[in-house]
């Protein structure tokens, strides 16, 4: 009797920062890489997992999702417990079930939500040394929230997209982009859209963190926005501020 293919889709959640990304790349340690052999180890195929977003190198994720076609008969939502024992403590299955043979994460309307981390302190403080980015700096984060809005809604996003990005469109959706100030001086940028650009929520961080330095004004958004020029938006922030925080399937 021959054995029936199904698909299995994984929550995946990881600390990036030992992480070349999450894309493989010859000779470099990603966490695509370390799922497939804990996948491959498992089940004793060849298996190469799709992922939902290709994460920089140490940019971090609590909800990416991946997927893998398998003939195992281990049920789907017991792959997240046989995987956990293989997988190493910085990268963790928060869930995994069979889906049906189409579900593909990159092809499937979503609502995809980052997270972008700021320590605005004195000093820095050891435990966020690899999950936020340290500024000293005063900033104004009620003129950060008011030039957030400017992004809300579907543009032209090609000044927030570094150059080598490979896509048929530079418009997306923003559904909604929120800048806080949280406890222990931690400022969040968190912002939901259909889709990301190459290191957009970057760039938007980058620019926004000028913004409430004073470097730019909460009028200029728009005009940056419209000028689709790379060159008048802000720098793009380190990668260790950003997490994937979910991505919800429609």
């Amino acid at each position: 009797m021959d054995s029936i293919v199904k698909r299995i889709k994984l929550v995946v959640a990881y600390d990036g920062t030992a992480y070349h990304g999450w894309q493989i790349q010859p000779g470099a340690v990603t966490v695509e890489g370390v799922l497939n052999r804990a996948i491959c180890e498992l089940t004793g195929e060849d298996i190469q997992v799709v992922g939902a977003s290709r994460t920089d190198a140490g940019v971090h994720a609590r909800g990416n999702v991946a997927v893998f076609d398998t003939d195992s008969q281990i049920p789907g939502e017991k792959f997240s417990y046989a995987l956990n024992q293989r997988l190493p403590e910085d990268v963790i299955i928060q869930s995994s079930e069979e889906v049906t043979a189409d579900f593909h994460p990159r092809h499937q309307n979503c609502r995809k939500t980052y997270e972008y981390t700021i320590l605005n302190r004195k000093f820095p403080l050891p435990e966020y040394r690899h999950t936020a980015h340290f500024y000293y700096g005063t900033l104004d984060v009620k003129k950060m929230n008011a030039a957030a809005e400017a992004f809300v809604g579907e543009h032209d996003f090609a000044a927030f997209c570094s150059a080598g990005a490979q896509v048929q469109t530079t418009v997306r959706e923003i559904y909604s982009l929120r800048v806080t100030r949280e406890p222990e001086d931690l400022i969040k940028i968190r912002v939901q859209g259909n889709g990301f650009l190459y290191n957009m929520v970057r760039i938007i961080a980058g620019t926004l963190i000028q913004v409430g330095q004073g470097r730019i004004n909460v009028s200029e958004i728009s005009d940056i926005i419209a000028s689709c020029d790379r060159g008048q938006a802000g720098p793009t922030a380190p990668a260790r501020g950003l997490k994937l925080v979910e991505i919800i399937y429609e």
